[in-house]
């Protein structure tokens, strides 16, 4: 018998996983309205299913965003021994005591990036685990050096043969740990390990996005001593065992944002409900300097976008600043703002791949190594363009929502990676997608 997952959209069969291609169609020049719904964060979700790797029991996840990257790593555990129940769009069960070992395969991790995570989590619980070097979408360098620095200070042999990343210990012992540069990567999966090493562990200029704190605070319900996420400084004392629990995943921050760039993109009336407003402050501040009325009313803000949208200057910066997978849905509106403006991106260096199909659409933008600089236009027209990755697909929908006539964009697959039911959601609030 095989185990068998199941999803509203998709069916995922133990050691078979489908590959597939998506296009969708956009009717522009539409303006939005109505109230659209925020799910769980896609970047805390991909670090909590490893993580209940460590539990070696039953974890109950709740507000988990149906996404291809969660069914690939829910996949990943069914293919290493775990029992998985679905409940709903939202609700996952995940029993773990039946794994004995930390692997993914090629065909498993090849387009996942948050694969990553089974080293950590395996490393903890079994002191040894083997993943093939994470894929993900290609947006730039995105190395792994801090990871392997963390598991080696406490106490792991890394070998990478092959494409093949292994570690292994005899014991995990707590180390004090300093990150070169930040990195929620390195950071979560050093929290995995460490949780379950000797003595204390400190993490230095450690990462501070919402989604390590709802790591931590998912450890520290399943029996882990966790302080200081959120700050620069963590330290994790270790424990001999941990435990199974319940936690319900934090509101997707850049999904939000996405939902306030389309709605001010559309001149639209939208408001966005199932948020923590302090985690959207940065885009928040930009769309109000571009003139956006942005009213916050508990876990809602409504978005009011009008016509006289003012080009702005931007700057990616690690959390609290202005988020990277933002950048790219930003250049979007952008692009139809009156003037001139910069994007200068200062995490990924391949994280404007998405400007050559915007110029198809009749975007005026030029781009100089990490900097982009916008010139308003008039308007975008629909054309035939391509999504490169997650969050390009992102930007080329909302262009598409803007432009007048009709858009297609192939590889929509992307957008399912980070955005749950998106064509339900646009559709509600009278936009005009339909998949072909």
């Amino acid at each position: 018998m095989y185990s068998v997952l199941k999803t509203t959209r998709r069916w995922w069969i133990a050691d078979k996983v489908s590959e597939y291609m998506k296009r969708i169609q956009i009717e522009g020049g539409r303006r939005l309205e109505g109230s659209v719904e925020i799910g769980g964060f896609k970047n805390s979700a991909v670090a909590l299913i490893p993580a209940t790797i460590l539990a070696g029991g039953l974890c109950v996840i709740d507000n988990l965003p149906d996404i291809s990257d969660v069914d690939k790593l829910s996949q990943i555990l069914l293919n290493n021994g775990a029992k998985i129940k679905r409940q709903g769009n939202k609700t996952i069960e995940i029993d773990t005591s039946g794994i004995e070992k930390c692997y993914a395969d090629y065909d498993m991790a090849k387009e996942l990036r948050a694969s990553y995570y089974l080293l950590g989590a395996g490393l903890g619980r079994f002191k040894k685990a083997k993943v093939i070097f994470p894929g993900g979408c290609s947006i730039g360098t995105r190395p792994i050096d801090q990871h392997i620095k963390g598991f080696e200070a406490l106490g792991a042999r890394v070998s990478i043969e092959h494409g093949i990343i292994s570690v292994e210990a005899e014991k995990l012992v707590g180390a004090e740990i300093y990150l070169d540069v930040v990195t929620v990567g390195a950071t979560i999966n050093i929290m995995l390990a460490a949780s379950m090493a000797e003595g204390v562990t400190t993490i230095e200029n450690a990462a501070k996005e919402p989604h390590i704190v709802d790591a931590a605070n998912f450890l520290n319900c399943m029996g882990a001593k966790i302080k200081g996420a959120g700050t620069d400084t963590i330290k994790i004392k270790g424990v001999d065992k941990l435990r199974g629990c319940e936690h319900s995943v934090i509101p997707d921050q850049i999904e939000a944002g996405t939902y306030m760039i389309l709605a001010a993109a559309t001149k639209g009336d939208v408001t966005i409900t199932n948020i923590i407003p302090k985690h959207l402050e940065a885009i928040t501040a930009k769309l109000k300097e571009m003139g956006v009325k942005i009213t916050e009313n508990g876990e809602m803000l409504r978005v009011e976008g009008n016509s006289a949208i003012k080009n702005i200057n931007i700057k990616t910066l690690v959390y609290p600043g202005f988020p990277t997978d933002l950048q790219q849905p930003m250049t979007s509106l952008l692009s139809i703002a009156n003037g001139t403006g910069t994007v200068t991106e200062t995490i990924f260096e391949g994280r404007f791949k998405h400007v050559g199909e915007l110029k198809r659409m009749g975007a005026n933008i030029k781009v100089e190594g990490r900097i982009a600089v916008i010139q308003g236009v008039d308007k975008l027209s629909g054309a035939k363009v391509e999504a490169t990755d997650l969050r390009a697909g992102a930007a080329l929908m909302i262009a598409g929502l803007i432009a007048e006539g009709t858009t297609e964009i192939e590889n929509a697959q992307y957008i399912e990676r980070g955005y749950s039911f998106y064509r339900e959601k646009l559709i509600k609030i009278g936009a005009k997608i339909t998949e072909i």
